[in-house]
């Protein structure tokens, strides 16, 4: 697999951005370690989700592309896919959320995707997706259980690890597990010893008790502000990946995930999202004790102007 995330760098070396590497030296004083954020909220749409939608995208046959595509998601996944279809001048259909953040909702439809909005409440998005893609023989883009896009997903913790090889320890948010077990496939490759680590909302444990039950869980619409992480239960791919790859899970509460949000606002000087600050959560509530080097994915930025005036307003 390891091979297909190499494959992937080399398909998006002329597309995305090399994302930066920051530091805090007041957070390293605070934890008495050295944390490293890969900061992907500078990735193209804001988050991650690029890499493995254009490495997913870019394979599909000539075919495929003439008939379209389709795809499910609460923003950033959506956002992605739509710019990549943009890109290569694919018609691009995209499934949101009734209770998607409007800044993410809005730049789905700036890159031109027809956006399709479901009820949370009523309707389950894959059934709402699958009708669509039926009627119209679009190729679904699933969000993460598809191999191409989890070895675009590496690609972040590959870019990572070339500039600090030593790490003791990656942490990574988990949603649906692309991210994480695309980490997870670059980190044990470079460095078998560096201790994964997945990150969840505690209010959307779905992944953390899969992992240690052995069993996939699920959790429908959890109630989280971390809204990337809203996915029901992680994928029949990406979950034995992580059970293979992945060393921990760990959750952190919902005001860790906003103090970490303040943080990274107020002293780093970056906008991260909820979903992205999760890494960061864990180390400032200790879910994850500090020690060595750190290395922490940070996978997004989008995060509604109007949550975030609560969060530094401590209105949440």
């Amino acid at each position: 697999m390891f091979e297909q995330v190499l494959a992937a760098k080399k398909r998006l070396n002329s597309h995305a951005n090399k994302t930066p590497v920051l530091t805090s030296q007041t957070l390293n004083t605070l934890l008495g370690a050295e944390v490293f954020f890969k900061c992907e909220n500078f990735q193209k749409i804001g988050a991650f989700k690029f890499r493995g939608a254009f490495n997913c995208i870019s394979q599909l046959s000539a075919q495929e592309k003439k008939r379209g595509i389709i795809a499910f998601s609460s923003g950033n996944h959506a956002q992605a896919v739509a710019l990549v279809g943009n890109m290569l001048g694919i018609k691009t259909t995209i499934v949101m959320p009734n209770n998607a953040p409007k800044i993410k909702l809005a730049a789905t439809k700036g890159y031109g995707a027809k956006v399709v909005i479901y009820n949370t409440e009523t309707e389950i998005r894959e059934e709402v997706t699958a009708a669509i893609q039926q009627q119209h023989g679009y190729s679904l883009i699933a969000p993460f259980d598809n191999k191409h896009v989890i070895a675009g997903q590496g690609t972040a913790a590959l870019e990572l690890f070339e500039k600090i090889t030593d790490l003791d320890m990656l942490l990574v948010p988990c949603g649906g597990g692309g991210l994480l077990s695309g980490s997870a496939i670059s980190a044990k490759s470079i460095n078998p010893n560096c201790q994964v680590i997945g990150i969840e909302p505690e209010q959307a444990d779905d992944a953390t008790q899969s992992f240690y039950s052995g069993k996939l869980h699920s959790i429908p619409n959890p109630k989280t502000i971390a809204d990337g992480t809203r996915t029901t239960s992680l994928g029949h791919l990406t979950f034995p990946l992580i059970q293979k790859y992945v060393d921990a899970m760990k959750t952190v509460s919902e005001q860790a995930i906003i103090e970490a949000v303040k943080f990274h606002m107020l002293r780093m000087k970056i906008v991260v999202e909820p979903s992205g600050a999760l890494g960061l959560a864990a180390l400032l509530s200790h879910s994850v004790k500090a020690q060595g080097k750190i290395g922490v994915i940070i996978s997004g930025g989008n995060i509604d102007p109007a949550t975030l005036v609560q969060i530094l307003e401590n209105k949440i």
